[in-house]
């Protein structure tokens, strides 16, 4: 018996155009950001949901709320859904860590799995063990059913792998656009891949995280 998970990543907010890590930095959308909210929930507006959930960050919030009240569901805000926390990184765009913290990017950059960022930042390791166990806490709790999910692009990095087998230190090979739909299975006991980074409702969607 198969679950069926749709996988939003949060709309643009200002902080993507800058090309800032957010982690768990509390951002809300752009106004293009909203707009691309409201893009997906038309978007989605046919699909029979049996639960929503999302990060409690505001700018999964917003784009869950808008979703969410288009198919008539009521999201549950869960901060195991929040992006990675990326220490002393957050709220400094990747050049400014990389010339701030060189040694410290460069184990960044490369994936090292077991690499914890400082001032509380989360390891490859620890953050796709959180990633993992939620996701298969919310399929089982819904087996058989369908359930839409908001939350961030590193989360989705994890997503891919977890439905590929690609390995956590692998360089990234697929999008991550601001918005898209990315949908993906579980069967009780293995995710699958249905289908990735649909993003034909949007105008312009953003995928600014580093190729790694």
């Amino acid at each position: 018996m198969l679950t069926r998970l749709c996988l939003v990543r949060h709309g643009e907010t200002a902080w993507n155009t800058e090309r800032r890590l957010q982690g768990h930095t509390d951002i809300p959308l752009n106004a293009h950001g909203i707009a691309q909210a409201h893009a997906t929930a038309a978007s989605l507006a046919t699909e029979r949901f049996d639960a929503a959930y999302s990060s409690d960050l505001a700018r999964a919030r917003q784009t869950a709320e808008a979703i969410a009240g288009r198919c008539l569901l009521t999201p549950t805000f869960d901060d195991r859904l929040r992006e990675r926390h990326y220490g002393a990184f957050q709220s400094l765009t990747y050049d400014e860590a990389r010339a701030r913290f060189p040694d410290a990017y460069h184990r960044f950059e490369t994936r090292d799995p077991g690499f914890a960022l400082s001032e509380g930042g989360e390891s490859l390791i620890q953050f796709a063990e959180r990633v993992r166990a939620t996701l298969e806490a919310i399929a089982s709790r819904h087996r058989g059913g369908s359930v839409l999910i908001v939350t961030h692009g590193g989360v989705l990095d994890i997503v891919h792998r977890l439905a590929t087998g690609m390995h956590l230190q692998a360089p990234r090979n697929f999008g991550i656009p601001n918005a898209a739909l990315n949908w993906i299975a579980w069967d009780g006991a293995a995710w699958s891949l249905i289908s990735w980074a649909e993003q034909r409702h949007l105008d312009q969607s953003l995928d600014e995280l580093p190729n790694t």
